[in-house]
């Protein structure tokens, strides 16, 4: 298992920015949560298109805490591939990097919303889609 990732020299500034705007807490917690805001979307990303790796560099322990190998379960049932992949590492990557722009995108026109406003819209988005494909 690899031992750091590293973001995209352009979301490096953009780690800082949603840290300090979303107020959640360190770093490494808006890269957890744009790693899961872009798997959530169900994007399936193309390792030919991974951005530079000259960011902010995160430690797998820091970014996953404890439960490093459920992240990456995650990740290798999203591509259909083992946890020991040789690419397992790229997408990780890819999917902060996306994560942290989709969300930067997403709040980028709301000029006063915090952490847990945000948080709470989108769990309630993904209980309405839930909702709606019950079979009654």
């Amino acid at each position: 298992m690899f031992s750091s990732i590293k973001t995209s020299k352009t979301n490096k500034e953009l780690v800082t920015h949603l840290t300090n705007k979303l107020n959640l807490g360190s770093e490494n917690i808006i890269a957890r949560l744009a790693f899961s805001y872009s798997l959530a979307k169900e994007h399936k990303l193309e390792l030919n298109k991974i951005e530079d790796s000259q960011g902010k560099e995160y430690n797998i322990k820091v970014l996953f805490g404890n439960y490093p190998e459920i992240y990456l379960s995650i990740i290798a049932l999203h591509y259909n591939i083992k946890i020991a992949d040789k690419d397992m590492q790229k997408y990780v990557k890819m999917h902060i990097d996306d994560g942290l722009t989709l969300i930067d995108q997403d709040i980028s026109n709301k000029s006063s919303i915090s952490g847990n406003d945000f948080l709470i819209n989108e769990i309630e988005k993904g209980l309405q889609l839930d909702s709606s494909s019950q079979i009654y």
